[in-house]
């Protein structure tokens, strides 16, 4: 596979099978301060966040695949929302941490998945609902954290606080849409990383989920295109 450099300059096509392609697409990926939270997402050209196995396997690619191997390893911590462990299931990062936001705490059928030498699980939930995170994730060694919040509700700033003070500093947010739209109506997202896969699909999952809410102007900061017509672009949100 080819990866190129389209924008903000056009550059050299880095062919994926050299020695030195993670480092060359490492070297594209890296965030500008240490304190920074990054969407990492993947939608189809209609702008669905699944594909018709539902889940977003099949929208994605090797390249797109590294790619969020990259992200991973220049990250802290991995947050995924618990709709997603159920829906599509995690792997626990073998050497990072992977933070799972819950309102009721309850993972009853999730599919987070170890793989015998991984690294660390937390919960992010209210506190009134720990015991029962604690009671159904069914996983040796999870830490549960207890997120201020309001009526059950945890808010963006206090899911990133509660990050930050266990040490993470560098975040990516992997979805589902509800946890995406919630960290970007809430002010803490920096980039927005997006893959756009070459299809078209239609009643599917919208890739913010269905809720209308105001403009959120963006700033094209680096795209990239392979070989299978799949873009690859960092936008950074205005706050950032």
């Amino acid at each position: 596979m080819i990866l190129t450099p389209v924008f903000p300059i056009a550059g050299q096509p880095l062919d994926l099978e050299s020695v030195d392609a993670r480092d060359r697409v490492t070297e594209l990926y890296r965030s500008p301060r240490e304190d920074w939270l990054r969407l990492n997402l993947i939608a189809s050209i209609s702008g669905s966040a699944i594909g018709p196995d539902g889940t977003s396997e099949t929208l994605t690619n090797a390249v797109d695949r590294l790619i969020l191997k990259v992200i991973r390893a220049l990250s802290d911590v991995v947050v995924v929302g618990a709709s997603s462990v159920r829906a599509e299931g995690y792997f626990v990062p073998r050497n990072g941490t992977l933070a799972v936001v819950t309102r009721t705490g309850n993972f009853t059928g999730h599919h987070i998945e170890g793989t015998g030498n991984n690294g660390t699980v937390l919960i992010l939930c209210p506190a009134a609902v720990a015991e029962t995170a604690r009671t159904t994730i069914g996983l040796p060694g999870v830490q549960v954290v207890s997120v201020p919040d309001v009526d059950g509700s945890l808010s963006a700033d206090a899911i990133v606080s509660a990050l930050r003070g266990q040490g993470y500093r560098s975040i990516v947010a992997e979805g589902g849409p509800g946890l995406a739209t919630h960290l970007v109506l809430g002010g803490v997202v920096d980039e927005l990383c997006l893959t756009t896969s070459p299809v078209l699909n239609g009643g599917a999952l919208p890739l913010f989920g269905p809720a209308e809410f105001d403009d959120h102007p963006l700033a094209l900061s680096q795209l990239l295109i392979d070989d299978a017509g799949f873009t690859y672009a960092r936008w950074r949100l205005a706050n950032s």
